[in-house]
Protein backbone atom coordinates (compact mmCIF):
# COMPACT_ATOMS: atom_id res chain seq x y z
CA UNK A 1 0.00 0.00 0.00
CA UNK A 2 1.61 3.60 -0.67
CA UNK A 3 -0.02 7.07 0.26
CA UNK A 4 0.54 9.86 -1.57
CA UNK A 5 0.39 12.62 0.62
CA UNK A 6 0.44 15.67 -1.44
CA UNK A 7 -0.73 15.71 -5.01
CA UNK A 8 -2.57 18.56 -6.48
CA UNK A 9 -5.24 16.35 -8.94
CA UNK A 10 -7.16 19.51 -9.58
CA UNK A 11 -4.14 21.12 -11.15
CA UNK A 12 -4.99 22.25 -14.62
CA UNK A 13 -2.69 19.92 -16.22
CA UNK A 14 -5.13 17.10 -15.63
CA UNK A 15 -8.15 18.91 -17.18
CA UNK A 16 -7.63 16.01 -20.14
CA UNK A 17 -7.63 13.19 -18.64
CA UNK A 18 -8.62 14.09 -15.11
CA UNK A 19 -10.82 10.70 -14.68
CA UNK A 20 -8.77 8.28 -17.06
CA UNK A 21 -5.88 9.05 -14.46
CA UNK A 22 -7.90 8.32 -11.07
CA UNK A 23 -9.29 5.42 -13.06
CA UNK A 24 -5.73 3.92 -13.18
CA UNK A 25 -4.57 5.21 -9.42
CA UNK A 26 -7.50 3.28 -8.48
CA UNK A 27 -5.79 -0.23 -9.92
CA UNK A 28 -2.55 0.80 -8.44
CA UNK A 29 -0.96 0.23 -5.26
CA UNK A 30 -1.84 3.49 -4.55
CA UNK A 31 -4.54 3.50 -2.05
CA UNK A 32 -4.70 7.17 -0.48
CA UNK A 33 -4.23 10.59 -1.46
CA UNK A 34 -4.03 14.15 0.04
CA UNK A 35 -4.97 16.66 -2.49
CA UNK A 36 -4.03 20.12 -1.08
CA UNK A 37 -6.16 23.74 -1.87
CA UNK A 38 -3.46 26.74 -2.98
CA UNK A 39 -6.26 28.96 -2.55
CA UNK A 40 -10.18 28.98 -1.79
CA UNK A 41 -11.42 28.27 -4.95
CA UNK A 42 -9.01 25.17 -5.07
CA UNK A 43 -9.46 24.26 -1.67
CA UNK A 44 -13.36 23.96 -2.80
CA UNK A 45 -12.45 22.05 -6.17
CA UNK A 46 -10.61 19.32 -3.65
CA UNK A 47 -13.23 19.00 -1.73
CA UNK A 48 -15.60 18.29 -4.60
CA UNK A 49 -12.89 16.05 -5.81
CA UNK A 50 -12.99 14.04 -2.51
CA UNK A 51 -16.35 13.61 -2.16
CA UNK A 52 -16.58 11.89 -5.78
CA UNK A 53 -13.60 9.42 -4.45
CA UNK A 54 -12.88 7.55 -1.82
CA UNK A 55 -9.49 6.94 -1.81
CA UNK A 56 -8.86 11.04 -2.43
CA UNK A 57 -9.08 13.42 0.93
CA UNK A 58 -8.78 17.22 1.03
CA UNK A 59 -6.36 20.13 2.30
CA UNK A 60 -7.91 23.33 2.39
CA UNK A 61 -5.70 26.59 2.16
CA UNK A 62 -3.89 29.69 1.31
CA UNK A 63 -0.29 29.25 -0.43
CA UNK A 64 1.81 32.04 0.44
CA UNK A 65 1.83 32.98 -3.59
CA UNK A 66 -1.51 33.85 -2.59
CA UNK A 67 -1.44 35.49 0.55
CA UNK A 68 -1.92 38.93 -1.10
CA UNK A 69 -5.60 38.05 -2.36
CA UNK A 70 -6.61 36.73 1.24
CA UNK A 71 -8.24 38.39 4.30
CA UNK A 72 -10.67 37.74 6.92
CA UNK A 73 -13.22 36.75 4.60
CA UNK A 74 -10.68 33.87 3.50
CA UNK A 75 -10.09 32.64 6.89
CA UNK A 76 -13.54 32.23 7.99
CA UNK A 77 -14.15 30.02 4.47
CA UNK A 78 -11.52 28.10 5.71
CA UNK A 79 -12.89 27.71 8.97
CA UNK A 80 -16.14 26.75 7.44
CA UNK A 81 -14.56 24.83 4.78
CA UNK A 82 -12.70 22.57 7.94
CA UNK A 83 -16.00 21.14 8.51
CA UNK A 84 -16.05 19.02 6.22
CA UNK A 85 -15.18 15.46 6.73
CA UNK A 86 -12.95 14.59 4.33
CA UNK A 87 -11.12 17.68 4.90
CA UNK A 88 -8.10 16.30 6.70
CA UNK A 89 -5.25 19.22 6.85
CA UNK A 90 -4.66 23.11 6.61
CA UNK A 91 -2.50 23.43 3.58
CA UNK A 92 -0.75 24.36 1.64
CA UNK A 93 0.23 26.96 3.64
CA UNK A 94 3.72 29.01 4.59
CA UNK A 95 6.53 31.10 2.91
CA UNK A 96 8.18 31.01 -0.22
CA UNK A 97 10.98 33.82 -0.60
CA UNK A 98 12.49 32.42 -3.89
CA UNK A 99 9.63 33.75 -5.89
CA UNK A 100 8.24 36.20 -3.21
CA UNK A 101 5.05 36.51 -5.28
CA UNK A 102 3.13 38.49 -2.31
CA UNK A 103 5.33 40.56 0.38
CA UNK A 104 6.82 38.63 3.30
CA UNK A 105 4.70 40.32 5.83
CA UNK A 106 1.76 39.32 4.34
CA UNK A 107 3.08 35.66 3.85
CA UNK A 108 3.66 35.59 7.77
CA UNK A 109 0.52 36.88 8.60
CA UNK A 110 -1.21 34.45 6.75
CA UNK A 111 0.96 31.76 7.85
CA UNK A 112 0.35 32.42 11.48
CA UNK A 113 -2.99 32.66 10.79
CA UNK A 114 -3.78 29.72 9.41
CA UNK A 115 -1.84 27.79 11.86
CA UNK A 116 -4.12 29.38 14.61
CA UNK A 117 -7.00 27.82 12.57
CA UNK A 118 -5.41 24.71 12.76
CA UNK A 119 -4.96 25.04 16.52
CA UNK A 120 -8.72 25.49 16.50
CA UNK A 121 -9.80 22.69 14.40
CA UNK A 122 -7.37 20.35 14.91
CA UNK A 123 -6.45 19.80 11.88
CA UNK A 124 -2.98 19.42 11.24
CA UNK A 125 -0.48 21.77 8.75
CA UNK A 126 0.94 21.14 5.61
CA UNK A 127 3.72 23.70 5.56
CA UNK A 128 5.78 24.93 1.86
CA UNK A 129 8.62 26.26 2.83
CA UNK A 130 10.75 27.30 0.12
CA UNK A 131 14.14 29.35 0.82
CA UNK A 132 12.85 30.62 4.00
CA UNK A 133 13.80 27.98 6.28
CA UNK A 134 14.52 30.21 9.59
CA UNK A 135 11.30 32.24 9.61
CA UNK A 136 9.35 29.12 8.48
CA UNK A 137 10.60 26.99 11.73
CA UNK A 138 10.72 30.48 14.26
CA UNK A 139 6.76 30.88 13.13
CA UNK A 140 6.07 26.80 13.66
CA UNK A 141 8.05 27.05 16.76
CA UNK A 142 5.99 30.32 18.71
CA UNK A 143 2.74 29.54 16.96
CA UNK A 144 1.71 26.22 16.37
CA UNK A 145 0.23 24.01 19.21
CA UNK A 146 1.90 21.08 21.11
CA UNK A 147 -0.86 18.91 19.67
CA UNK A 148 -1.21 20.16 16.30
CA UNK A 149 0.31 17.90 13.78
CA UNK A 150 2.79 19.64 11.05
CA UNK A 151 4.28 18.16 7.90
CA UNK A 152 6.71 20.12 6.33
CA UNK A 153 6.15 19.12 2.82
CA UNK A 154 8.46 18.25 0.06
CA UNK A 155 11.59 18.85 2.46
CA UNK A 156 14.46 21.07 1.02
CA UNK A 157 16.28 21.70 4.46
CA UNK A 158 19.71 20.74 6.08
CA UNK A 159 19.13 17.30 7.96
CA UNK A 160 19.99 19.55 11.58
CA UNK A 161 16.59 21.45 10.64
CA UNK A 162 15.16 18.28 9.99
CA UNK A 163 15.49 17.17 13.31
CA UNK A 164 14.62 19.74 14.75
CA UNK A 165 11.23 19.99 13.50
CA UNK A 166 10.89 16.06 14.37
CA UNK A 167 11.91 17.24 18.46
CA UNK A 168 9.34 19.99 17.84
CA UNK A 169 6.90 17.00 16.82
CA UNK A 170 6.77 17.38 13.42
CA UNK A 171 6.62 15.15 10.14
CA UNK A 172 8.97 15.43 7.31
CA UNK A 173 7.62 14.36 3.79
CA UNK A 174 9.86 13.42 0.90
CA UNK A 175 9.12 13.71 -2.73
CA UNK A 176 10.81 12.98 -6.29
CA UNK A 177 14.00 15.01 -5.68
CA UNK A 178 15.12 12.64 -3.55
CA UNK A 179 15.79 10.22 -6.95
CA UNK A 180 17.56 13.61 -8.61
CA UNK A 181 21.15 12.56 -9.19
CA UNK A 182 23.59 14.42 -6.63
CA UNK A 183 20.82 15.41 -4.52
CA UNK A 184 23.21 14.54 -1.14
CA UNK A 185 21.21 16.58 0.78
CA UNK A 186 17.79 14.46 0.89
CA UNK A 187 19.27 11.50 0.79
CA UNK A 188 21.07 12.77 4.07
CA UNK A 189 17.65 13.79 5.36
CA UNK A 190 16.41 10.16 4.76
CA UNK A 191 19.63 9.06 6.69
CA UNK A 192 19.46 10.95 9.43
CA UNK A 193 15.00 10.84 10.68
CA UNK A 194 13.36 8.40 12.25
CA UNK A 195 11.25 6.51 9.94
CA UNK A 196 8.24 6.58 12.06
CA UNK A 197 8.36 10.95 11.18
CA UNK A 198 8.21 10.69 7.74
CA UNK A 199 5.92 10.61 4.84
CA UNK A 200 5.99 9.98 1.21
CA UNK A 201 5.00 12.29 -1.68
CA UNK A 202 4.82 13.58 -5.50
CA UNK A 203 3.63 16.99 -5.32
CA UNK A 204 2.11 15.89 -8.54
CA UNK A 205 2.08 17.40 -11.10
CA UNK A 206 5.17 18.43 -10.42
CA UNK A 207 9.18 17.01 -8.95
CA UNK A 208 8.55 14.02 -11.04
CA UNK A 209 10.82 11.68 -10.20
CA UNK A 210 14.00 9.55 -12.16
CA UNK A 211 13.12 8.04 -14.41
CA UNK A 212 10.31 10.09 -15.55
CA UNK A 213 11.97 13.33 -14.94
CA UNK A 214 11.07 16.12 -17.23
CA UNK A 215 7.24 14.32 -17.75
CA UNK A 216 4.21 14.76 -15.95
CA UNK A 217 3.67 13.69 -12.31
CA UNK A 218 1.15 11.78 -10.74
CA UNK A 219 0.50 9.53 -7.92
CA UNK A 220 1.67 6.47 -9.14
CA UNK A 221 4.63 7.53 -9.29
CA UNK A 222 4.96 8.12 -5.60
CA UNK A 223 6.16 4.35 -5.37
CA UNK A 224 9.67 5.71 -7.38
CA UNK A 225 10.11 8.05 -4.02
CA UNK A 226 9.82 4.82 -1.71
CA UNK A 227 12.10 2.92 -3.71
CA UNK A 228 14.86 5.32 -3.54
CA UNK A 229 14.38 6.01 0.12
CA UNK A 230 14.38 1.79 1.43
CA UNK A 231 17.75 2.00 -0.89
CA UNK A 232 18.92 4.47 0.68
CA UNK A 233 18.22 3.62 4.49
CA UNK A 234 18.65 -0.49 3.44
CA UNK A 235 15.31 -1.20 4.09
CA UNK A 236 12.97 -3.44 2.33
CA UNK A 237 10.65 -1.38 -0.51
CA UNK A 238 7.59 -3.19 1.27
CA UNK A 239 8.68 -1.66 5.33
CA UNK A 240 8.77 2.20 3.56
CA UNK A 241 6.15 1.47 2.18
CA UNK A 242 3.75 0.36 5.56
CA UNK A 243 5.82 2.46 7.23
CA UNK A 244 4.85 5.85 5.51
CA UNK A 245 1.43 4.83 4.97
CA UNK A 246 1.07 4.00 8.28
CA UNK A 247 2.81 7.25 9.30
CA UNK A 248 0.01 8.86 6.79
CA UNK A 249 -3.04 7.60 7.85
CA UNK A 250 -2.38 8.34 11.47
CA UNK A 251 -1.26 12.04 10.71
CA UNK A 252 -4.51 12.79 9.24
CA UNK A 253 -6.75 10.64 11.59
CA UNK A 254 -7.77 8.63 8.34
CA UNK A 255 -9.10 5.17 9.46
CA UNK A 256 -8.27 2.18 7.27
Amino acid sequence: MLFDTHAHITDDKYDEDRAELLEKISQSDVKYIVNPGVDIPSSLEAIELAKRYKFIYAAIGIHPHEASGADEDSISRLRELAKCDKVVAIGEIGLDYYYEFSPKDVQKDIFIRQIELANETGLPIIVHDRDAHADTFSIIKKHKAPGTGCVLHCYSGSKEMAMEYVRLGCHISIAGPVTFKGNNKTAEVVREIPLERMLIETDSPYLTPVPFRGKRNDPTKVEHVAAMIAQIRGLSYERVCQQTSENALDFFNIKK
